[in-house]
């Protein structure tokens, strides 16, 4: 959503629960995305907490029981760093797929804010760091306020 053509989006959080579910592996890019998406929550106006998990994989589950247990929308935030083995290709897809069955089966949102890079730097420079270029964490979570508010229009 970064850079030219990004949506202005509605954030106004106003009577919204979110949760952030965040993997714990790189933690100075996964701190960083969960920085941005605590300060747009907390500008929004929605209330909000933050559970870990583990790692990317185990973010559909938790953002499911998150979201069945209340939630009115979950901002999921993991890094995913390629290797030399066919893993981030399993974990990635597993974490993009789940996350999306999550969205479908429960019919709340979920922003996505899993990287899956080639390398740390990729992370570093959208991790909304001081220096960072984009603040994909800050995405994540407009992204998830946006979609809940659409979802409530709809549905009245």
């Amino acid at each position: 959503m970064s850079g030219a053509g990004s949506p202005t989006l509605d954030i106004d959080g106003t009577g919204l629960d979110v949760v952030i579910v965040a993997g714990s592996w790189h933690d100075e890019i996964s701190d960083g995305l969960i920085a941005g998406a605590t300060r747009t929550l907390e500008a929004s106006g929605a209330s909000f907490s933050l559970v870990r998990v583990p790692g990317s994989f185990e973010l559909p589950v938790v953002a499911k029981a998150a979201l069945e247990a209340g939630a009115d929308a979950v901002v999921a935030l993991g890094v995913i760093i390629r290797g030399g083995t066919p893993h981030f290709e399993y974990v990635s897809s597993a974490a993009t797929d789940g996350l999306t069955r999550v969205a479908l089966d429960t019919g709340k949102p979920v922003g996505f804010g899993v990287l899956t890079l080639d390398d740390e730097q990729q992370g570093l420079d959208r991790a909304g760091l001081p220096g960072s270029k984009e603040d994909k964490g800050r995405e994540a979570a407009e992204a998830a306020l946006a979609t809940a508010r659409v979802l409530k229009t709809l549905r009245g």
